[in-house]
């Protein structure tokens, strides 16, 4: 007698069904979960990113703002002709505003500082001839082949921005010599050059060795 296979159960293939829709359903939720997942993911990258440009936008104005203020409290004078023996001097940048002056010469003019108050300017006159002598000793040409230098220390108390400051600094004044036989020399004053910001205390000694640096060159 053979033995005859049995029939399937009339539930496999509902079971079947049932076990791949539920295979589906898992691999539906699985992949919702991954793209949870990444729009979270997008989402903090883009809020990382916004604070990210906020802090370089907030680094980038600090440093902008440390700038300009350095460049605020830097003074480069102008120096303008208003006749031969007066210089007037300007601020470079337009919103610095000087409200006084004080000029030291080198110690062999022998002269004191002069001082100046809510008009900035040179005048000859201040160290004319004192610079005739100082010239004489030192054995400088009674006319001057170029422009000449004598150096001096600048204290500059200026405002930008509402803010009080003070430059301090060592400038060339330029002029030239001219001697006549009768009248003596005059100094005609040709302009201002910037020679170096002086951080010193004593700043002196750097205006008396860059006249004697001038009187050696001359000689």
């Amino acid at each position: 007698m053979t033995d005859t296979p049995e029939d399937p159960s009339p539930n496999a293939p509902k079971e079947a069904r049932a076990a791949e829709a539920a295979a589906i359903r898992r691999r539906w939720i699985t992949l919702g979960e991954m793209l949870a997942l990444l729009a979270v993911s997008i989402s903090g990258l883009t809020l990382y990113l916004n604070w990210s440009n906020k802090q370089d936008e907030r680094a980038e104005k600090a440093i902008e703002s440390r700038q300009a203020s350095a460049r605020a409290a830097k003074l480069i004078l102008n120096a303008r002709a208003d006749s031969d023996d007066r210089l007037i001097l300007t601020p470079a940048a337009t919103d610095q505003i000087v409200q006084s002056q004080t000029f030291l010469f080198p110690a062999a003019l022998g002269i004191a500082p002069v001082s100046t108050t809510g008009e900035p300017r040179i005048e000859a006159r201040w160290f004319e001839n004192a610079l005739k002598r100082a010239r004489d000793k030192a054995k400088l040409p009674d006319n001057s082949v170029g422009d000449e230098q004598l150096p001096v220390f600048i204290t500059t108390r200026f405002v930008v921005n509402g803010e009080a400051r003070e430059d301090r600094a060592i400038y060339d004044i330029g002029y030239g010599i001219s001697g006549r036989w009768l009248s003596g020399h005059d100094v005609t004053l040709r302009g201002l050059s910037l020679v170096t910001r002086e951080t010193d205390t004593s700043p002196a000694a750097r205006v008396d060795a860059r006249w004697a640096a001038v009187v050696t060159a001359r000689n």
